[in-house]
Parts: C-alpha cells; structure tokens; sequence
C-alpha cells in the first residue's frame, strides 16, 4: 500500500497536510498480480529475494522463475527460463534481439496505469548470449506517451546456459538464466523509492527454437499483459506487505483442519515432488503431472536452473465460514508440519528454506492440477525460514507458521476462500522440505495443514475535522465530528476552546442527538450505533480570537469495552498570507 500525501493550501501560510493510504488494485476483470520485493543494504541474497512464476513446460513452452530485490543503487531481476532449445544471434542486431532467447523488463515509476507508455515508462531487453560481450546484446528503451523510442540509458546484465546439447543446435538443453542490474539514477532517481511505492511492472520471455525462428508464442507476467498499455502490466511494491487490524476487542476464534469439525481443506502440489520428476519426459510429461491424494509434497528450488525438474510448488484452499460474520481479522496463522527433507549424507547438510507464501485469486481442482495450469501468484504476503534435519523427527513432524493475517483479513472480506501456495527462492542444491498433505490418513490428522485464525468486534473509531483552516478573527468555522459505531455503548465529549463561541445548530447524522453545556463549555454525544455505521456531528462555531493564533480542540470517544480513541483538530486565527504571483503569456 504506497502512502499518497494530501495538500490543502489556503490564502494564507497555513498548509496543512495529511497521509491518506490509496491500495492499488489490478485492472477491472484481471486478477491482482504484484510482487513485494526485499531490500538489501549490500550484495543481493537471492535465496531471501522475492519470488514469482510464469509460463508452461512444453517441447515449445518456456516456464519462468523471477527473483527480485533492490539494494541502496539499483533494481535487480534473475529471470531462469526452462527452455529446450538455446538459440541466439552470433551476429546481434538491437533491432531483432527479441527474436531470439531473450528476456524484456517493463517498468513504469507511475503505476499500472496508462493507455500508452509515458516518460517515466521503461523497457529493458536482454537476449541470451554465449561468451560475446553482452554490451551487444542489451538495449534499453523509454516511453514517449504514444510508443518507444532507444535510449542509451545504464544499466548491465548477465546471462549463462545449462545443458548438455549447448545454444544453436538442434540439441536439447535445460534453460537459461538472464539477470539485470537496473541503476535507479539511469530512472531519474537519486535514491530508492521510499518503502511502500508501487511501479508497474511486467516481463515477456521470447523464444527461439530453430535457425529458422519458427513462430513461437511468447510467455507473459502477467499473462494478460500488452506491452503498450501499463495498466496492463503487474506491480512491483518496494518492501514488504505488514498488516495492522482496525481496532477491534477479540471474541473469539476458530482452526481450520481437513475433516475438523466438517471443514474440507484441498491441497497439492506441482512440479517434480520429492522424486524430481523420476520416470517423466521432463517436456512433455512433467508440466503435467498431477499428485491427487498424495500424502505428503514437497517445495523446492534453486538457483541452478538445470535443476528445475526437481522444483516443486504447493496449494492449498482454507474455507472461512467457520468464522462468523462481521468480524475482524485480528491474526490468523498457517501451520504445516515438515517431516523431512532433501539433502544429507552425501550431499551434506542441507540448508535453511526462505519459504515465501502467495495468495491465489483463481479457483483450482486437486484432481487436474499441474506445473501448466497452475495459478499464478496473485502477491507474496508472508515468509518464514524452515531449516532442515538429519534425522526425521517423529510424527506429526515439526510444527512450520507462517502468519497469513493479512491474507485471510483480504479473503474474509471479500467473501471467498483462502487461497494460497508456497514456493521459495532457494539457491542452494538439495533445499526440498517435506511436509505432510490433507490427505494423510486420519492416524496422523494433527499433521495435516492447519489455519488457526483469532478474530474480534470492530471497536469505534472517531475523526475530527475543522473548516475552515485559516479564519479571520471574528469568523466562522464548522467542526465536523465523524464516528463509526462498534454494537456497543458509545460516548463522545468534546470540550471546546475558550477562543469560539457556544455552537450554533448542531445537527447529527446517524444517531440521536448531542447536547451542550454552557457552563462546561462542552459538547456531549452518547449512543449504540451498530458496528460500522456512520454518526456524523456538524457545529458551527464563532472565533472570538485575534492572531495570528493556532487553536487545537481534541474529541474523546470512549468505546464501553473500555477503548478510548481521540482526534485533534487545529485551525490559525488571522494567519500570515503569502500570495503567489501571477503570469501571463502570450499564446
């Protein structure tokens, strides 16, 4: 959520600003897709970077790993592409670089917004090459309002192969990788953004698999996108996604297991599994391999992309009707039970797994789950490190939380199902953590996935306002008195200033009436408005001040569960004016 400042400027000095949050969502008819990228104050962990997918597996079909992060002078992304055939062009041209392997980033500093790429839009291409300096093989592009024109901005990249028939052959190979290191100063910008800015993002993966440059289509994130059109593309948020519920007192709460208390909890998993695909054509059977009813799976990855049958990806879809209606989410915590892992003898001791959860906007069927069809990652809300272990445990296994609070919160409100999958950014060999599925047999149903989700009654809420900002002695001003009920006992006291008058008419939306007190120079207001409904209190008042002088008055709102909440307005009695000048111009 990027925080948006609000500007009231007066015919005075006076300016008085506020914070407002603004949440961006995803164009009207297509799903969220945004990524909430780390920060790192020196050399990129990639491993603790964020993560996101796209494409398919196929003879023709490229799938795509995207790592992402940013350090205190540039934007990185390592993009991994599981592809066959490796071709590239020996003798490169900026004007066909896209008609090979090759990899375009889009970025636009305004948003996922716009018909047409503006100034502050960027298109940043890479193909693959071989041993060839990659200055030949990199262009970047800037957005004039209506299309793209070359620009010769800074910025570098890498890229290498993994495979045993080698590029430009008619030879089966495992992938490549392309990474871009993008200066914020080639951007305009002199800094990072500040945490919480949000850019339109999107990447295309251009394929090639012949000498010939057989037509192939391209893979998209998101799917959907138009390279011409921002407000197509997905969102890349500067760090991470944080979740703070509306004051509320907790009532109650609920877990959420397979088969507890009736609840059906689907999951499965994609990819490789525990056996890295054993058995399978790796293109043209594993992107379409499915694992109903298994008891147990697996997530994994890694940075070697010639690995990638042994990836692995998991789903699951919590029901929230066991929580009643009109409640807040105050927590909610996703529990698996690890039981194993990849690695050890041999191999050593396996690494630590930043495991990254992802919610997921679309439906899915256990039965016809696949690496292909799978749901792409609406956003990445939350992660936790599971480490890994030599000797199994017992059962149910070892207890991994993740806290979804945020993810639930959004699902609850919206009235759907929670729906989520795991992934990680491993670069580590042998990083798969084994953890126990749904459909584990009822011996060990303590195993099995678990949502554990605590929740409350809205407390009330109260906002003072004050109009206008910058009187003239003698004037007046209207206060305005905003609260949201909670289905409890509400009262309000509002102690004026000694610099204003006894209220004029005071009208109330909402609820029953206020009343006054002279002698106290008080304003009260009591009710029981239900929760989240509106009680609007307007006065106005007289200033019975000379300036310049700034007046404060606070509201106090005590909520019968013992909460307290205030608000505080201020206005400048005969404030100093600073008039702008005028300009004129000729046409």
């Amino acid at each position: 959520m990027s925080k948006v400042p609000k500007l009231i400027l007066t015919l005075g000095i006076v300016l008085v600003i506020g914070v407002g949050s603004v949440e961006l969502t995803a164009a009207q008819g297509e799903p969220l897709r945004r990524v909430h990228i780390p920060y790192f104050s020196g050399d990129v962990r990639w491993a603790e970077a964020a993560v996101f997918w796209f494409g398919e597996v196929t003879p023709t079909h490229n799938s795509a790993d995207v790592r992402a992060a940013y350090t205190d002078d540039q934007l990185h992304l390592r993009v991994a592409v599981f592809d066959r055939r490796i071709w590239y062009d020996t003798t490169p041209s900026t004007s066909d670089l896209t008609n090979w392997d090759a990899v375009s980033i889009y970025l636009n500093l305004d948003g996922a917004e716009g018909t047409a790429p503006g100034l502050k839009a960027y298109r940043f291409v890479a193909q693959f090459s071989y041993w060839e300096s990659r200055q030949n093989y990199q262009a970047a592009y800037r957005g004039t309002g209506s299309g793209w024109v070359q620009s010769g901005l800074t910025f570098t990249t890498e890229s290498v192969y993994r495979g045993t028939g080698g590029p430009n052959k008619d030879a089966d190979n495992r992938g490549w990788v392309a990474s871009f290191h993008i200066p914020f100063s080639s951007l305009g910008l002199s800094a990072p953004p500040p945490e919480g800015t949000i850019w339109g993002m999107a990447v295309i993966v251009h394929d090639r698999d012949d000498s010939a440059g057989t037509s192939i289509p391209n893979q998209s994130w998101p799917e959907w996108m138009e390279p011409n059109r921002p407000a197509s593309w997905g969102e890349l948020s500067f760090g991470q996604p944080d979740y703070t519920p509306p004051p509320a007192v907790q009532t109650g709460s609920v877990v959420i297991r397979h088969k507890l208390g009736g609840a059906v909890v689907t999951d499965g998993a994609v990819g490789g599994g525990t056996t890295c695909g054993d058995g399978l054509d790796f293109w043209t059977q594993w992107g379409e391999a499915n694992y109903a009813g298994q008891a147990d799976f697996n997530v994994q990855n890694q940075a070697d992309v010639a690995d990638w049958p042994c990836f692995s990806r998991y789903y699951v879809t919590f029901p929230l009707n066991a929580i009643p209606a009109g409640k807040v989410i105050l927590s909610a915590t996703l529990t698996l039970h690890q039981f194993g892992n990849s690695g050890g003898g041999e191999w050593g001791t396996p690494d630590p797994s930043l495991i990254q959860v992802f919610t997921v906007d679309e439906s899915w069927n256990e039965a016809t789950l696949t690496w292909n069809n799978s749901p792409l990652a609406a956003e990445n809300v939350s992660a936790a490190w599971v480490d890994a272990f030599t000797k199994f445990p017992g059962w149910p296994g070892v207890p991994r939380t993740w806290d979804v609070s945020r993810a639930v919160a959004e699902a609850y409100n919206a009235g759907r199902p929670l729906r989520l999958a795991l992934y990680s950014a491993d670069t580590a060999y042998h990083s798969g953590k084994y953890f126990v599925s749904s459909d584990t047999g009822d011996w060990n149903a303590q195993g099995r996935p678990t949502l554990t989700v605590v929740w409350g009654e809205q407390a009330a809420t109260v906002h003072k306002r004050v109009w206008p900002v910058a009187p003239a002695g003698g004037g007046r001003v209207t206060y305005t008195l905003s609260l949201l009920g909670s289905g409890r006992p509400l009262t309000l006291t509002d102690n004026l200033p000694a610099q204003v008058s006894a209220p004029g008419p005071i009208q109330v939306s909402g609820g029953p009436a206020a009343s006054y007190a002279p002698g106290l120079h008080r304003l009260t207001w009591s009710g029981s408005p239900a929760a989240g409904q509106p009680v609007t209190i307007t006065f106005p008042v007289t200033v019975q001040a000379s300036g310049p002088l700034a007046v404060f008055n606070t509201v106090v709102l005590t909520d019968g569960q013992g909460f307290v909440f205030t608000d505080t307005a201020v206005f400048v009695v005969d404030a100093y004016q600073m008039w702008l000048p005028v300009l004129l111009r000729n046409s």
